[in-house]
């Protein structure tokens, strides 16, 4: 699964009208049937058992498993809310829920979440926060990922470069870089592409700097100390240690590690999946903690089950979506693998299924994590950020010039959510 949200921030648009078009809302007699929407294959099976539990626990309700792809997922819902007729309950993340709470197309939890007796404290702070608007609970977290540094033994050991650890820091993954790389060979040391949540939003944090204001009302991207933090990538693009962004383009960046033509790669825990089944990368790689700059931090973001606020079925959409996030249902998605459960004790079951990997490391992390910035419409300023830093990457503004153009551009947006 990727939450590389950035790629797909302009689909998500307005939900407008999703009140109004919406019909449903009224509770029938008999047996229920639930539509619960995902987009990731390899989490379908452990939801498909989360939703068999359910209904063990609730024999009048059965709950059908909507698979959708990734990059079709919000555009297919996006078109059924408007429609009336979204599934009833649904994977939502943090960029969107603002936008989807402010306009009426969710159910607050709150109640059905006392009902069932979970205590939210079992969940990271800054998950149960990033789910909360104007003091109601929309979503319940369901999983967390972290970001940490993957790497290539087979290229470091031989370069003679010693592994990266939690003691590294901005100038030890600098000079490793450029050891690691060989023009002869077509190889880089790391891949630097113009990514937020994987790459600059964490150094960005990492150099002391802010991507919006906490009151959400500010954009950060003209303090020197975000700068900085922007500048850590595109340096290393012009040191020659990172592909181009036309080879990064022509090439995605995953596909360069994998194939190990780039030594390092800043990547999160929902890789761990997708390199443990690469036979190719069998015993090659592994990863640690990101390297420290002024301060250690990482983005931490995670995905909620949200349950449609015009379902024919509300009060088993909300009873099944605080169920497919509480203990029992985490320990299943925990035992598949897929991705890290968000309550608290069954993310070591997710540690054993990467032996291979020292995948604790994105759970160290997370004390130093920094909730993923959002606002109210966090894609109307998210694009200004993709298009006026892409030209930063490609040298064809200056890394300053370019974050002063956007914190305009940013703070522009955001005025408009008031």
């Amino acid at each position: 699964m990727s939450n590389r949200w950035w790629k797909a921030v302009a689909a998500a648009a307005v939900v407008v009208s999703a009140v109004a078009c919406g019909g449903g809302g009224a509770e029938s007699g008999g047996p229920v049937t639930l539509t619960y929407a995902i987009w990731d294959k390899d989490q379908q099976p452990a939801m498909e058992k989360i939703a068999q539990e359910y209904t063990k626990a609730h024999p009048d309700v059965t709950v059908k498993v909507q698979l959708t792809a990734n990059k079709e997922y919000w555009t297919k819902l996006q078109t059924a809310v408007t429609g009336g007729s979204a599934p009833d309950v649904f994977w939502m993340n943090g960029p969107r829920i603002g936008l989807y709470a402010s306009q009426g197309v969710l159910q607050p939890l709150d109640e059905q979440i006392a009902a069932a007796g979970v205590d939210t404290a079992a969940y990271p702070k800054s998950l149960v926060d990033l789910y909360t608007f104007e003091g109601k609970k929309y979503g319940l977290p369901k999983d967390y990922d972290t970001i940490g540094l993957w790497y290539n033994k087979a290229l470091f050991d031989a370069a003679g470069v010693k592994h990266p650890d939690a003691t590294w820091t901005w100038d030890d993954l600098k000079a490793a870089a450029a050891k690691l790389t060989d023009p002869a060979k077509g190889q880089f040391g790391i891949a630097a592409p113009a990514d937020s949540q994987a790459n600059y939003y964490n150094t960005i944090f990492q150099a002391g700097g802010t991507v919006i204001s906490a009151d959400g009302k500010k954009s950060g991207f003209g303090d020197p100390a975000t700068v900085e933090g922007l500048k850590f990538w595109v340096d290393l693009i012009k040191a020659g240690s990172s592909p181009t962004v036309q080879q990064m383009s022509d090439t995605e960046p995953t596909q360069l590690f994998s194939s190990g033509k780039v030594a390092m790669y800043y990547g999160g825990s929902w890789e761990a999946n997708g390199f443990a089944k690469n036979a190719d990368l069998a015993g090659k790689v592994d990863v640690a903690p990101l390297p420290k700059g002024k301060k250690q931090a990482v983005v931490i973001h995670g995905l909620a089950n949200v349950a449609y606020a015009k379902s024919k079925h509300p009060k088993q959409a909300a009873d099944f979506a605080v169920f497919a996030s509480g203990k029992q249902a985490q320990q299943i998605q925990a035992e598949a693998g897929a991705v890290i459960s968000a309550y608290q004790g069954t993310q070591e079951t997710w540690v054993k299924a990467y032996p291979q990997f020292h995948v604790q490391a994105f759970i160290d992390q997370v004390p130093n994590s920094v909730p993923l910035p959002r606002s109210k419409n966090t894609s109307a300023w998210a694009k200004h950020a993709e298009d006026l830093l892409l030209k930063a990457w490609t040298g064809e503004k200056d890394v300053a010039d370019a974050a002063k153009e956007l914190e305009k551009a940013v703070d522009e947006e955001l005025g408009k959510e008031k």
